[in-house]
């Protein structure tokens, strides 16, 4: 069954270092996607361990050269969203003696270096967060701290902000601290999102029965896979073909107007993008 609509995979990884672009950005295609959100990878898995602000970009300029790639392949089109990923916190920390004060100004300069991007055109939203997992009091604090600067910038640019956090369904304080730095809560998205998200836009992972939450739901949402373009765990964290699979799925369900709200008004709403 052909799609018969845009389709957005809204959270993306390609990895021209380890992984094969060409062939993941194929497979999308091919199953019937049309357009890609293409998130840079944690700098250390492109091979960049950070020491300072300048080092931030060879991570974002492979990110950017892996979109060319996309929008070489695609029927629609392909934007980059950058940033630093909070996981680095716990490296620079953990694995690298960084204090999580130095830690927390070395990432909101890898932000500043995202910012530019946007701001050049470049790009087209910044992406930041805190730990999903376990952290000391300091390290979450310094980790919001970050967060917090992600959302500044955004309202100085007037662009969204992608968040990876912990799993949860309320997220009203972060959508308060958007709103104090002149950002719409509408322009905060939670990646990796498990059904609605009081607060912000969820951007739900792919899997049947988060949709099925999220659907149930009266809350806008967009659709993901988080797809890693690593060889060594194919298909991780679900493979290319998997949005474009549940959008036919859901359609043959009846939901064809709860798509075309995830897959074109949502994504004009949150990114200011043309489906």
């Amino acid at each position: 069954m052909a799609i018969e609509q845009p389709v957005l995979d809204d959270h993306l990884h390609l990895d021209p270092v380890n992984g094969d672009p060409h062939e993941a950005v194929s497979e999308f295609a091919e199953a019937g996607g049309t357009h890609l959100l293409v998130l840079n990878k944690p700098s250390w898995t492109l091979g960049v361990e950070v020491e300072e602000k300048e080092d931030f970009r060879e991570g974002f300029d492979l990110t950017i050269a892996a979109t060319e790639t996309a929008n070489e392949l695609l029927p629609g089109q392909a934007w980059t969203v950058l940033g630093v990923h909070p996981g680095l916190i716990s490296r620079l920390v953990d694995d690298r003696e960084f204090s999580p004060e130095a830690a927390r100004d070395l990432m909101k300069e890898g932000l500043e270096v995202a910012a530019e991007y946007v701001r050049e055109g470049r790009a087209l939203a910044l992406k930041s967060g805190r730990p999903h997992y376990p952290v000391s009091d300091d390290v979450w604090d310094a980790s919001n701290a970050v967060l917090r600067h992600a959302l500044s910038l955004a309202g100085d640019l007037d662009c969204p902000v992608q968040l990876h956090t912990e799993d949860t369904e309320d997220l009203r304080e972060v959508a308060t601290w958007a709103d104090e730095r002149g950002m719409s809560p509408e322009h905060v998205v939670k990646h990796y999102a498990s059904g609605p998200t009081e607060g912000v836009t969820a951007s739900v992972i792919a899997r049947k029965d988060e949709l099925r939450a999220a659907i149930e739901g009266t809350d806008p949402f967009l659709m993901e896979t988080d797809f890693l373009d690593d060889p060594d765990r194919p298909g991780a964290v679900l493979g290319p073909k998997t949005v474009p699979r549940r959008v036919r799925w859901l359609r043959e369900e009846g939901y064809d107007e709860a798509m075309w709200s995830a897959h074109v008004e949502t994504p004009a709403r949150v990114y200011g993008i043309d489906m």
